[in-house]
């Protein structure tokens, strides 16, 4: 259970700025969760065990390497798919190449655009020349890959079944993928005026997909039904939901975080997400703070300050590329979108500068922190400089992420807005 942000009078305070900080009922102050994490990290008092502790495990998550695997016969949407999930428009540079006849035989790894250890693999079709389900997968170094995306724009083939079963004997997950869904409902719309019903063809095309898949020896095959053209409609935040799930703990983060924004849901899993993560950054600085090194403590919380505004920025697609590639994704001067924008992480440029007049502004919050921190967190009621240092990052951190997060879901909304 969350423990909410109560209004405090005892400190020297106008009581209409103590009113704006809790207004917002959707500011959460520390779970029970996060209480006990924090304890646990600071309670053997070895603060520089802890500092190197939470340096480690904040860079393993933010490096985790995800690798997908995607594959299918020529013409099933491979290069699609992976253009779209990347947030890329199939003529951009570094875009996998797409309407062609499939003429290669090795993997081609296509690297996020803005996150370097995220990475799709196009692999040759199950049903390339020399290559069978029994030496495919050793062939493409099935090793490596997180998991496999079988696609198909028909039905599954004989290989495709063939090459899950092979993926199951190595203990590795595949997901089945049935493309172009928008072609089959626009085909049964101009054949079925009369009695054409979007649900009962989807249910349709999924149904056969499991009952051949079924027939071919796989029980309770994952089919989700996807349009690369329109990767938010169908079956894609079931996917989502799917992979997010059954991904090792330490690759989901980099997962949603590289998910392009195309959605409100996605754009609360990022949220989510990234606040998980705020005690772990708040815990460093206290740590760092409590380090008899004077000025160490201001420059490690302006650092994390800086970093995380960068992070959230790019996270959201509020940089400057990411805008520009939204705008003319949906046919809109990039000014339009700027123009829902309200704050000025997103507007100004990220420095020290910045920083520290934010930080400025954020005392009474960040002391109101510092309070409750202090008075829950017993190792922070010995460290003066930790509790101050930690209730500062916590709540600007919360800060930052709300703002930045609400602009991302204004400039979609503006994004997806129609003109007429």
């Amino acid at each position: 259970m969350s423990v909410y942000l109560k209004m405090d009078f005892s400190y020297n305070a106008r009581t209409e700025e103590l009113q704006e900080i809790n207004s917002d009922h959707s500011f959460e102050m520390i779970t029970d969760d996060e209480l006990k994490e924090i304890n646990s990290a600071l309670e053997d008092g070895d603060l520089c065990e802890v500092t190197e502790r939470l340096n480690q495990h904040l860079k393993e998550i933010e490096n985790a390497p995800l690798s997908i695997a995607v594959t299918g016969e020529s013409g099933s949407g491979k290069s699609t798919f992976i253009n779209a999930i990347r947030g890329m428009d199939d003529e951009e540079e570094g875009s996998a190449q797409t309407g062609v006849v499939e003429t290669t035989m090795e993997p081609i790894p296509y690297t996020h655009q803005d996150y370097t250890n995220v990475r799709f693999w196009d692999l040759p079709g199950i049903g390339t020349p020399n290559f069978k389900a029994a030496d495919y997968l050793e062939s493409v170094q099935f090793r490596q890959y997180d998991f496999f995306i079988i696609m198909s724009s028909e039905r599954f083939k004989q290989n495709d079944i063939d090459l899950a079963k092979e993926i199951q004997a190595m203990d590795k997950k595949f997901y089945f993928v049935r493309s172009k869904v928008d072609s089959d409902l626009h085909a049964s719309q101009v054949r079925r005026k009369k009695t054409y019903k979007e649900e009962a063809i989807l249910k349709e095309i999924r149904d056969n997909c499991i009952k051949h898949l079924n027939d071919g020896g796989i029980a309770k095959p994952q089919v989700f039904l996807l349009s690369c053209l329109d990767l938010d409609k169908y079956d894609f935040h079931e996917m989502q939901n799917t992979l997010e799930k059954e991904l090792p703990e330490h690759k989901k983060h980099i997962f949603l975080i590289s998910l392009p924004n195309i959605s409100l849901p996605i754009l609360e899993k990022k949220r989510e997400a990234l606040r998980k993560y705020i005690w772990m950054w708040s815990t460093l600085s206290c740590a760092v703070a409590a380090v008899p090194i004077p000025g160490l403590s201001i420059a490690c919380d302006i650092g994390i300050l800086i970093k995380a505004m960068k992070d959230y920025r790019s996270a959201f697609g509020l940089n400057k590329q990411s805008l520009e590639r939204l705008a003319d994704k949906c046919g809109k001067d990039v000014s339009e979108l700027r123009s829902v924008i309200k704050s000025p992480l997103v507007i100004q440029e990220i420095n020290k500068e910045l920083v520290i007049k934010l930080l400025s502004k954020g005392v009474v919050g960040a002391l109101m922190v510092v309070e409750y921190a202090v008075s829950n967190i017993p190792v922070l009621g010995s460290m003066a400089a930790g509790g101050i240092s930690f209730g500062t990052t916590y709540w600007m951190l919360h800060g930052f992420l709300k703002e930045i997060a609400d602009d991302a879901v204004r400039v979609l909304r503006k994004a997806l807005e129609s003109d007429v």
